[in-house]
């Protein structure tokens, strides 16, 4: 698994009333200027004053992984706490413990509000911003590149597929902890294609690459990189070819991309290295290789983080 740091955090503490709603005077600003003319105590007092005692604020969420755009952070509060991001409820483990992911263009701040016993807190994750490659693919059909209109039907409809099966919310903590403990590779080989670059399809721009490519031939083994359900296993989609989406737990998924050959269905639970496809070249692809990607629920995270060198050829 790839190095997880502690990280530190920059913690933002917004007074809330009882209504759940933030007050409506200048509590900051007022903290601001009284930084600036009186004792540190007066200053503790005054957010006691506003929030309340600040003891079960500051510790009301510890945070770990990699604070990166792409990376996963595990987080660990109260069992019976809320969790949100961005308004969107994080599904908490019976022990208090979560995964957040963080998508390929996270903004430098991300916020995570947490609500424990009738207390509120939000802590602001600074994320390290990251630099990604430009791609440029050429040979691959032209109808995958400006698809004709006879097929955006089942464009439409396949992404609907996908979209219903990354949506699942299974709650298995001991997915989730095994994901935790470390990923293997799916398949080995030479790394032909990396998270985050932004892709030019015969020229014409296409969407960021959100997965890792793995060169290998056509036929080469594909096994789970950690325990999950199959929540999706198609083997013809348009762009993606042969496609099988694991479950992870917790909103967090694995999606193999241009299999020729796959080997489990929908609703099988599969351990790490299980045999779960074949590498191919179907979809929009110009040689066998095998797409990796991975989504913590709408945000693209990036495999490779979670996974330790490549290793080398024998």
């Amino acid at each position: 698994m790839s190095d997880a740091r502690n990280l530190t955090l920059a913690v933002k503490i917004k007074c809330i009333d009882a209504t759940g709603k933030i007050k409506r005077y200048d509590d900051g600003i007022m903290i601001i200027d009284l930084l600036q003319r009186v004792s540190v105590w007066r200053v503790f007092a005054m957010l006691m004053l506003c929030c309340g005692a600040p003891a079960a604020v500051a510790n009301c969420v510890e945070l770990s992984g990699d604070a990166r755009q792409g990376g996963l952070l595990w987080g660990q509060v109260a069992p019976t706490a809320l969790v949100t991001v961005d308004e969107t409820l994080i599904l908490v483990m019976p022990s208090g413990a979560f995964v957040l992911g963080l998508g390929r263009d996270a903004p430098k701040e991300q916020a995570l509000s947490i609500v424990y016993a009738g207390d509120r807190c939000t802590q602001t994750v600074a994320v390290a911003q990251r630099q990604y490659n430009i791609q440029r693919v050429e040979g691959v059909p032209q109808k995958t590149v400006t698809p004709p209109n006879d097929v955006l039907e089942r464009i439409a409809r396949e992404r609907a597929l996908v979209r219903k099966a990354k949506a699942q919310r299974i709650e298995r903590p001991e997915l989730l902890e095994a994901v935790q403990a470390g990923l293997s590779w799916p398949a080995t080989g030479r790394i032909s294609g990396v998270y985050g670059s932004q892709r030019f399809y015969n020229g014409t721009p296409g969407s960021p690459h959100y997965g890792v490519d793995v060169a290998v031939p056509t036929g080469h083994p594909v096994v789970a990189p950690g325990p999950g359900v199959i929540t999706l296993a198609e083997v013809d989609l348009f762009y993606s070819g042969g496609t099988i989406i694991l479950d992870h737990g917790y909103g967090l998924s694995s999606s193999f991309l241009h299999l020729s050959k796959l080997h489990v269905a929908v609703g099988q639970e599969v351990q790490r290295g299980d045999l779960i496809g074949e590498v191919g070249a179907t979809g929009r692809a110009t040689g066998p290789h095998l797409d990796w990607r991975m989504s913590w629920l709408n945000q693209r995270v990036d495999p490779h983080l979670l996974v330790p060198a490549m290793p080398l050829p024998d």
